[in-house]
């Protein structure tokens, strides 16, 4: 597709924040309407050709189990290792064993922007991952390994890696490394970028161009935008939107066809003016990473990189790798066959939670602006062991409702008011690794009679200072970075 480009040209990094909110807020300026989007999203369902077949692990190909430490590893020792982790707490007494996904090294999330119309738009890609729920998802332009875009399965070159990888065609906007799930991976990272480029781009029938407006409306569709797309569009610096909004015309306080209380809508685009400016936020800056420093010191872990063999109370059979109660997630094996990936059949271990997971943001209006409520989190598999998360995660297993009961704030963040539920959606997690693992997102308002005093553990924010946050790595766990981006579908 070839299209007029806009002379305007993102130069500071305020500009370049106005010009992700302009792309937020700007109606009538889009290549082609969602109407158009839902149509080629079909299509790609429809010409797919996809099939996961569970095998046992002795039909894996180029996988295999070491002898003495019991690990699942790839011949080529690329890709990752299924081995065992040991987390000990000072603080109590046995520590737990688990089996945990090792893959060390880094990928790329990327996302090409490019004017149409004088406004940023960003090509995204409808991707098969063996572990999706619908087959399809739509993610960033560029989602690889470093052993995909390696080529170590020795399949087709990775589409449009040439902007995102030195001598690269675009200007970086975003560049940025962040985790992923630390529950289930150990220490894994990710680069989460966006490269804006000026030059013509050939379109592939598998990628679409979309502004950061209907991107944001896609979010509240289950199972849609996947995890990847979303822990890149929570990245993105962004100006104070108000401004944006009077300039454009658009109607705030409205996320697809849900609209929301001028109340609210008011209070949370105060929330992402800076402090100076009026923000109103109940912490400076200094309090908040002093808070976060001393929740980071205050965890007594020590985690270890055990053998597979080892882990106590988890069984291997033919089929899975599971707990003796069957109560946490187990490692099973599948056949894939995708025709439009860079290697058509392969096979491949896949991480399959028990249930699905909840997480859900409270917020609350302090000093006329919206708060959100994240806990400081701890992990094993986090390289500093504790990012900030949601208000109330629990994870997948059991009753949601029953296991939130016990947690701090989990009755209201569960058993909430509909009329005070912001955004309530069920999004995949990574579909590479893990099978059907689904969590349910939820921003909840709570009232004005809850409570600003809160455990240590928790810590009231504005959205501009979490957005702040999110620009650099380690801050924000990749739960919390989903419901950011959600809560930015909010205006």
């Amino acid at each position: 597709m070839t299209k007029e480009n806009a002379t305007s040209q993102a130069g500071s990094d305020g500009e370049i924040a106005s010009e992700f909110t302009l792309s937020a807020t700007s109606a009538g300026r889009e290549v082609r309407p969602l109407s158009h989007f839902h149509e080629w999203w079909a299509d790609r369902h429809r010409n797919g050709n996809f099939e996961v077949t569970r095998v046992p692990f002795e039909q894996l190909d180029d996988w295999h189990f070491e002898s003495g430490t019991g690990n699942l590893r790839h011949t080529s020792g690329r890709y990752f290792t299924v081995a065992g982790l040991r987390v000990r707490d000072g603080s109590a007494g046995t520590p737990w064993e688990q089996p945990v996904l090792n893959q060390p090294e880094i990928g790329i999330l990327g996302i090409l922007a490019k004017y149409f119309n004088g406004v940023l738009h960003f090509l995204m890609q409808a991707k098969m991952e063996p572990g999706n729920v619908n087959s399809l998802q739509l993610s960033p332009t560029v989602q690889a390994t470093r052993s995909n875009y390696s080529r170590v399965h020795r399949g087709a070159h990775t589409r449009y890696l040439e902007y995102f990888r030195e001598p690269r065609q675009g200007r970086v906007l975003v560049d940025v490394l962040q985790s992923e799930q630390g529950a289930w991976f150990l220490g894994k990272r990710n680069r989460n970028m966006v490269v804006r480029t000026d030059g013509d781009v050939p379109e592939h029938e598998d990628f679409h161009w979309l502004t950061l407006r209907q991107l944001r409306a896609l979010l509240g569709v289950d199972h849609l935008v996947s995890m990847d797309a979303r822990t890149v569009l929570a990245s993105l610096p962004l100006a104070p939107p108000r401004a944006s909004l009077a300039r454009t015309g658009a109607a705030p306080g409205t996320s697809g066809t849900t609209a929301h209380p001028r109340p609210f809508t008011d209070a949370l685009l105060r929330s992402y003016e800076p402090e100076h400016e009026g923000g109103g936020a109940l912490h400076t800056r200094y309090e908040l990473l002093s808070w976060f420093t001393e929740r980071k010191t205050a965890l007594d872990w020590s985690v270890d990189l055990i053998p597979l063999a080892d882990v106590r109370n988890w069984r291997r059979d033919a089929d899975e790798i599971a707990d003796d109660e069957r109560r946490e997630f187990r490692i099973m094996a599948a056949r894939v066959l995708a025709e439009n990936r860079e290697v058509s059949k392969w096979s491949q271990p896949l991480l399959a939670p028990r249930g699905e997971a909840a997480a859900v943001f409270l917020t609350r209006t302090i000093r006329g602006v919206l708060h959100v409520l994240v806990q400081a989190m701890p992990q094993p598999g986090l390289r500093d062991l504790v990012e900030l998360g949601p208000t109330v995660y629990v994870p997948p297993g059991g009753d949601p409702a029953a296991a939130a009961a016990g947690l701090p704030f989990g009755g209201a963040a569960t058993g909430t008011d509909p009329e005070r539920v912001r955004f309530d959606t069920t999004l995949s997690e990574e579909g590479g690794r893990f099978f059907h693992a689904r969590t349910r997102y939820r921003v909840v308002e709570a009232g004005p009679d809850f409570p600003v005093e809160v455990p240590a553990t928790h810590c009231w924010m504005t959205v501009r200072q979490l957005n702040d946050l999110v620009q650099h790595g380690h801050y924000l766990n990749i739960e919390a970075r989903s419901l950011l981006a959600c809560v930015h579908s909010l205006w």
